[in-house]
């Protein structure tokens, strides 16, 4: 008879320092600030952003030529001169809501033996997609059993 693990719930604030417009990887950023990640032994964890002209994906990590094609790729989808309404912000701001209502507002990434379970190729990206967004806060909820 196999016993079951006790459960452990985590969640937290993360503030990523202000990026330029574009596709920055986060999975550093997120792995140092929830270092229980290491004690689940499966589980899962989900990662929120707390902003609307903002927005995460999951895509390859390794290849520097990635992230500007897919900048170029969402710019095309969503571009500065198409007419929106909404213009009081400035001609970044709507493209900046489209972009992140394609792409959404979380990612969830498995957990096993204390290791974030993403492909060999894959990172979690933060999408700015404003031209000067600051500083951007994520919520981060990790459950999982933890080693007793």
């Amino acid at each position: 008879m196999q016993t079951s693990l006790p459960n452990q719930w985590c969640q937290r604030q993360i503030r990523l320092p202000a990026f330029s417009r574009g596709f920055h990887l986060i999975t550093d950023h997120v792995e140092r600030e929830l270092p229980e990640i290491a004690d689940v032994q499966i589980g899962l964890l989900h990662v929120f952003i707390m902003h609307t002209s903002a927005s995460l994906t999951i895509n390859e990590n390794a290849d520097p030529d990635v992230p500007v094609d897919l900048e170029s790729s969402i710019n095309a989808i969503a571009p500065e001169n198409f007419p929106y309404h909404h213009t009081m912000e400035g001609p970044d701001d709507m493209p900046a809501h489209v972009k992140a209502s394609l792409l959404g507002s979380s990612v969830s990434v498995p957990v096993h033996e204390g290791r974030l379970c993403l492909g060999i190729w894959q990172g979690i990206y933060l999408c700015e997609h404003r031209n000067h967004g600051g500083h951007r806060r994520l919520t981060v909820t990790l459950q999982g059993q933890v080693a007793g």
